[in-house]
């Protein structure tokens, strides 16, 4: 019988061993690319973007390196989406969820090359997955009246394997005041970070108002007491005549010179309707113009044009108003209000704070660095740091950090592995294994010996002892909750979770089929 084509010429197909294989190598590469930035004494990348190569990033934050590279193989891919949800969710552990679904992997194509059907090996991961939750769970201690202290705890431990590891006695007050500000609400949105070149990163400090990096314009009032503001987003040469695309014809310069009179009367009846509203501050997204910042500057008005459409958002959040467009009906508009809006200096640069805002857990965090990289890398590391303890602050329970959590699991995944029967068994065995890997990598990171500590660490944890981990400091195994390294439950539990579940969806795989591209017809319009 003749082979049958069903697929289009540029389509392509890949069946069985083979698409199993590529699923294994892309996802496997992606994890031996990130592993070697796993922990604290993992190591940085270089990212360089763009056509001239001007746009560098140095970091080490998985999600970062993953999300800034092209992949082109679906499963990498597969990995990547999963480093991204986890960091939306919790802020934290991205190196560590692909750094672990690489290793599950790696341990499933061994279990494959012993002739174990994909679906025996999902069965396995599925039942240890529960095992080591539940470890993990009983583990876990309840944060109670001790908050404050398990959230600095938590704080240091994340931003020791990050830039901010040299300052993380100060950035981890500094996110801990910020978070409990928010008095258990999750909106980071009320947290806003300033990037400001200059001095060193122990200079950044915690601003208890607002700060908008914009100035009011000439000749208006550069502070104001019990402010009034009116938040808008309107255009105020909408009644100018464009330049471009129009064309007007006169028989005199007197005729231009009505023409522009008729557009300042224009523009002068809109900020008399801005001016009935009884404000004394008035913000702008759009542009505001000369004529009408000297009619705001004659009637005493504070005015700020060009915020950005972030700042805007954030300060409608703030400040308690809302955005407007048209100023028909004052009575309906919701105006902020603040207590004080003042200029202040930040190294070399001029910005507004606005103090005593209707949303009390406002704040601003103003970072200082030598350059833009260590800036950017520092405002990463700093909302890592943010994203942990507000997801810390819903479900307070922590773990044993340094590898504790990780053997903790793998060594009773083990232990209920001796009790299932036939080759689920070895699944079972593989995910324990994989687990295991994890403090192995830190340890390599740091350039210590990694058989020797892992397995006087197993040791500790055989006889029960679920505090002992790995001091990378010092190279030798320790009580780690003692030494306040610990991790807030629910990252550790994500951590798992989404790593086991992006190996089994890449373990159903048999069959790669890359559609054709659409063909498009020949563009044959004159340039």
């Amino acid at each position: 019988m003749l082979p049958v084509q069903i697929l289009k010429d540029s389509a392509h197909e890949e069946r069985g061993e083979s698409a199993r294989l590529s699923s294994f190598v892309g996802a496997i590469a992606i994890g031996d690319l990130v592993k070697s930035t796993l922990g604290p004494k993992g190591m940085d990348k270089i990212l360089i973007s763009g056509m001239d190569g001007q746009g560098i990033k140095v970091t080490n934050d998985g999600a970062t390196i993953l999300k800034s590279i092209g992949v082109d193989n679906p499963a990498a891919k597969v990995l990547v989406d999963m480093s991204m949800t986890q960091d939306n969710e919790v802020g934290d552990g991205t190196t560590s969820v692909t750094v672990l679904a690489a290793e599950l992997l790696k341990e499933a194509e061994k279990l494959v090359n012993q002739r174990i059907h994909p679906q025996t090996i999902i069965s396995g991961y599925r039942r240890a997955l529960g095992i080591a939750q539940q470890a993990l769970k009983n583990s876990s201690n309840a944060s109670g009246d001790q908050i404050r202290e398990d959230l600095l705890k938590i704080a240091r431990t994340t931003l020791g394997s990050k830039i901010l590891s040299q300052h993380k006695e100060h950035f981890a007050q500094l996110a801990v005041d910020a978070v409990l500000r928010l008095k258990g609400s999750a909106n980071l949105d009320a947290i806003q970070i300033i990037k400001k070149l200059g001095g060193s990163m122990n200079e950044s400090y915690l601003d208890d108002g607002f700060l908008l990096e914009k100035l009011p314009g000439m000749f208006q009032p550069r502070r104001v007491e019990k402010a009034k503001v009116l938040i808008a987003n309107t255009p105020m040469d909408t009644d100018k005549v464009k330049v471009f695309g129009s064309r007007v014809r006169v028989d005199g310069v007197a005729k231009v010179a009505e023409l522009e009179a008729a557009e300042k009367l224009k523009m002068k009846e809109k900020v008399d309707k801005i001016l009935a509203h009884n404000c004394n501050v008035f913000i702008n997204r759009q542009l505001i113009y000369n004529y009408p910042e000297q009619l705001f500057a004659d009637a005493k008005v504070m005015a700020i044009e060009h915020a950005d459409f972030e700042g805007i958002e954030r300060l409608a959040l703030v400040l308690g108003g809302e955005i407007v467009s048209t100023f028909d009906s004052p009575a309906t508009a919701k105006f902020g209000a603040c207590d004080l809006i003042e200029e202040i200096m930040i190294g070399e640069d001029r910005l507004l704070r606005f103090s005593g805002v209707q949303l009390g857990e406002a704040c601003s965090v103003v970072l200082r660095g030598a350059t833009q990289q260590i800036l950017e890398e520092a405002e990463r590391s700093l909302h890592d740091a943010l994203c942990v303890l507000v997801t810390h602050v819903k479900e307070a329970k922590t773990v044993a950090g340094a590898g504790a959590s990780e053997i903790l699991m793998s060594a009773a995944v083990a232990a209920e592995a001796l009790k299932v029967g036939g080759k689920e068994s070895l699944a079972v065995e593989a995910f324990g294994r994989a687990l295991q890997q994890l403090p192995t990598i830190i340890c390599d990171n740091a350039g210590l010996d990694s058989a020797e500590l892992v397995t006087r660490l197993r040791a500790e944890h055989a006889q029960g002892n679920h505090r002992m981990g790995i001091d990378i400091e010092k190279g030798e195994i320790t009580d780690v909750v003692a030494l306040g390294v610990i991790e807030s439950y629910n990252v550790k539990l994500c951590m798992v979770s989404s790593a086991a579940e992006a190996t089994e969806q890449i373990l159903r795989v048999d069959d790669i089929i890359k559609a054709a591209p659409r063909q498009r017809a020949q563009d044959n319009r004159p340039c």
